[in-house]
């Protein structure tokens, strides 16, 4: 039996497109029809990419036309996908500060390594280089930074910008400063959910007058969780930075942290990996160097995740003497440790310049499901 292309085009119009509100034939989803006397092709393209839509749609046209055409025809269907592209999960720009250039989140997976005087240092360093710097301590439960610059005892004023009120940052060694521990007695323990704490961490982001800089530190808690959520929805966040030690337990944890960073619900660039308390050098031996955690254990993690790697911070005692006095050792002039963090904050800029050549800026994401907060799974 020769078939005719109009009747099998009729039979299809009695076929509903997936997910639309017209038939196959009048949503443009039939492509082509070709007819060889009793044999039948038919392209047809959907835009439902569901393998249920795909089946469906081959079954009903098979049915339709041996109902309504010929029982005994020899149809092949030929079926294609359109679907229009996912929205990026980071597309709702967010709320990006005015007047701050650049925002580095200092991360670490685990707690003990150092990340919070690295983050200080750091801070300090980019002052001395000329840069406008702003530290936020994002450690509710735990906040080391008003210690670490001398400032414990102070507490933030509120001045009025253009008619609000605004938190303005306590300033030391030309870094400007947030931090919970401004709001709380020495000795009163942050017993918050974390709604609580998210909340208290937007009123010091977005209710602070920080001015004009050229960047915005982020002192993470240790971990990847709540809080770390919260900032990236929060703010646009240029690059982060994970510090670790060489120590095999601390670099499985540094290797979550950087694989939060490169989820693709988060998407931030890790701009690099910081080895903290790389070896230990006694003041009466300058050239020996004693590997007390392991040697070269970050370098090596930067190397097999394929992410720059950014310098090595020796275990020196002045370091943890000058941030319990409240004097950021980087402060010091003419000493390995100041050549240290010097080294290390140009690797930083030095990838963020790169970074910003290479990448359009970060936008504050949007978590819509639970898979932003799933267990991140190692490629």
């Amino acid at each position: 039996m020769k078939l005719k292309k109009t009747d099998i085009l009729k039979a299809l119009e009695k076929i509903s497109a997936p997910g639309e509100g017209q038939n196959l034939v009048e949503s443009g989803a039939v492509t082509n029809v070709q007819v060889f006397g009793d044999e039948v092709e038919v392209d047809v393209t959907i835009k439902n990419p569901s393998l249920q839509a795909k089946k469906k749609t081959e079954v009903e046209i098979l049915k339709c036309i041996h109902r309504e055409v010929y029982e005994k025809a020899k149809i092949k269907v030929n079926l294609k996908v359109d679907a229009p592209e996912k929205p990026k999960v980071n597309q709702i720009k967010g709320n990006p500060i005015p007047g701050i250039q650049n925002i580095i989140a200092v991360a670490s997976g685990k707690g003990g390594v150092g990340k919070s005087t690295v983050t200080a240092n750091l801070a300090v360093t980019l002052a001395k280089m000329g840069f406008k710097v702003g530290l936020l301590d994002t450690d509710i439960y735990g906040p080391s930074m008003p210690i670490m610059f001398d400032v414990a005892t102070e507490k933030p004023l509120s001045i009025n910008v253009d008619g609000k009120a605004k938190m303005k940052p306590i300033e030391n060694y030309g870094v400007k400063l947030l931090s919970i521990g401004f709001f709380t007695e020495p000795n009163q323990a942050v017993i918050w959910r974390g709604p609580m704490a998210a909340k208290a961490l937007n009123q010091m982001i977005f209710d602070a007058h920080w001015g004009e800089l050229d960047f915005l530190l982020l002192d993470l808690p240790p971990g990847t969780g709540d809080i770390h959520l919260s900032i990236m929805q929060s703010l646009p966040v240029t690059g982060a930075v994970v510090v670790s030690t060489p120590q095999e337990i601390a670099l499985a944890d540094a290797r979550k942290g950087v694989a939060m960073f490169q989820q693709e619900a988060i998407n931030v660039p890790v701009l690099g990996i910081v080895e903290n308390m790389a070896y230990f050098t006694p003041a009466e031996l300058p050239d020996n160097k004693y590997y007390i955690f392991g040697e070269n254990g970050a370098r090596n993690l930067s190397e097999d995740l394929e992410v720059p790697f950014l310098g090595q911070i020796p275990l020196v005692q002045s370091i943890r003497e000058a941030g319990d006095v409240g004097r950021p050792a980087a402060l010091q002039t003419a000493t390995p440790t100041e050549e240290a963090f010097e080294e290390l904050t140009k690797n930083v800029v030095q990838e963020l310049v790169r970074r910003n050549t290479d990448l359009p800026p970060t936008e504050a994401i949007k978590i819509t499901t639970m898979a932003g907060c799933s267990a991140v799974k190692k490629k």
